[in-house]
């Protein structure tokens, strides 16, 4: 084998400067979802035109459902802002772990539920997957029970 020549997975390894575009949007995104005065489409805009959004759907959560485009990516944090107490919640990272188009963050996430005046916390993973510098993959590991727990009401009966 000649020094050009690369294996399959030698020629499938990630680059540096992939890896660096990849810790650079996941950075622009952690920073705009702390910054208070992001709106949803400044989030979105971080996001592809088509996106493989993918969280544990929960009836009770209003904004947790897949979503598959950048206004579907709007929408949930339009409805997040609405069923939750602004400035009542957050997010903490633990790590980031990045590698070529592929990143991993993880931490703990909290919250107040308007409707219900409930807390939840949660610890997270987040999965995303970087092209053209644009995130088409964002995948939420969440502690669903608790967010859902946080959104229903109290029975009065009980």
């Amino acid at each position: 084998m000649s020094n050009d020549t690369k294996t399959p997975a030698q020629a499938a390894a990630p680059t540096a400067a992939q890896t660096a575009r990849t810790r650079a949007v996941v950075d622009g995104f952690l920073s705009r979802i702390a910054d208070p005065q992001a709106t949803p489409e400044s989030i979105a805009a971080l996001y592809g035109d088509t996106v493989d959004w993918m969280c544990a759907e929960n009836p009770v959560v209003p904004w947790l459902r897949p979503r598959t485009s950048r206004e579907g990516i709007a929408a949930h944090w339009r409805e997040l802002g609405e069923h939750t107490v602004p400035g009542a919640g957050g997010i903490s990272v633990d790590a980031v772990v990045v590698e070529g188009a592929e990143a991993v963050l993880t931490g703990r996430v909290w919250g107040t539920v308007r409707a219900t005046g409930k807390e939840f916390r949660s610890p997270f993973a987040v999965r995303f997957t970087v092209e053209n510098d644009r995130i088409v993959r964002h995948h939420v590991y969440e502690d669903g029970v608790a967010v859902a727990a946080a959104c229903t009401p109290d029975d009065p009966a009980a």
